[in-house]
């Protein structure tokens, strides 16, 4: 499966203008079965949804047309209104037009995101195209527990808008997520400035050792694009069954 991940400068509140600059990136991708985009991609990220958030499925609805118009699926979360609730919404969209969503569990309570956003209670994993991911957005990634792998997925997906101020912790917990769970990883993150914060980027691909297979350069604009490679994966864990040993237990 080749996979394409996208680091861009998110307009701030302004999905027109985002999608009509994603638009662009689309274009001059290679082919690609899928291509994930950041955090709340259209808006930026806003702890305060009010008057930013997006209330009707525009987004979605391009979503829905990138991934026809390429023959792929499309991934990456929005902020959303529905019915009078604020949701930090991960859509899996693929050329078929099927959504499959996961809606943000872990709210960045620092950030005060806990306070305007309705948490997901689901797990979610979405099988595409013969590979199994496992939805995750940002603050996901510092609960393992959560993310483990229990058999049940082959790639970590993880969106974010992740400041430079905690890249480090970015960097480690991609790669600990990796090793641990023995699975691809994908992370993407934005680069550029919000009212709030500054991001210098950091999306990457590893490999279940954790080793990079492809980087966006930092404080830049671009994508990588990889290849995640399921058989490669079942060999590995075969080889070597980790898992195998994990402790069992039951999320309530």
């Amino acid at each position: 499966m080749v996979i394409s991940l996208v680091q861009y400068n998110i307009a701030w509140a302004d999905p027109e203008t985002n999608r009509e600059r994603l638009s662009q990136v689309f274009a001059r991708l290679p082919k690609s079965d899928l291509v994930v985009l950041p955090e709340m991609f259209s808006t930026g990220f806003a702890t305060e949804p009010e008057g930013v958030a997006e209330r009707g499925d525009d987004s979605l609805r391009w979503m829905q047309e990138m991934a026809a118009r390429y023959d792929c699926a499309v991934a990456g979360s929005l902020a959303l209104e529905r019915d009078g609730s604020f949701y930090n919404h991960f859509a899996f969209v693929t050329a078929e037009g099927e959504l499959a969503s996961y809606d943000k569990h872990h709210l960045f309570t620092f950030g005060g995101e806990h306070h305007h956003f309705t948490a997901g209670e689901e797990r979610v994993i979405v099988t595409w195209r013969g590979v199994r991911f496992l939805l995750s957005v940002c603050y996901d990634l510092r609960f393992p527990v959560f993310l483990r792998n229990r058999g049940d997925y082959d790639a970590l997906l993880c969106v974010a808008s992740w400041p430079a101020v905690r890249r480090y912790p970015w960097d480690t917990l991609l790669r600990a997520r990796a090793m641990e769970n023995q699975c691809y990883v994908a992370g993407v993150n934005r680069v550029g400035d919000d009212p709030a914060l500054h991001y210098s980027g950091g999306t990457v691909l590893l490999d279940w050792l954790g080793k990079p297979m492809a980087a966006v350069s930092d404080e830049q604009e671009g994508f990588v694009v990889g290849e995640i490679e399921p058989d490669a994966l079942r060999a590995a864990a075969q080889k070597f069954p980790v898992l195998s040993d994990a402790d069992d237990f039951e999320l309530k």
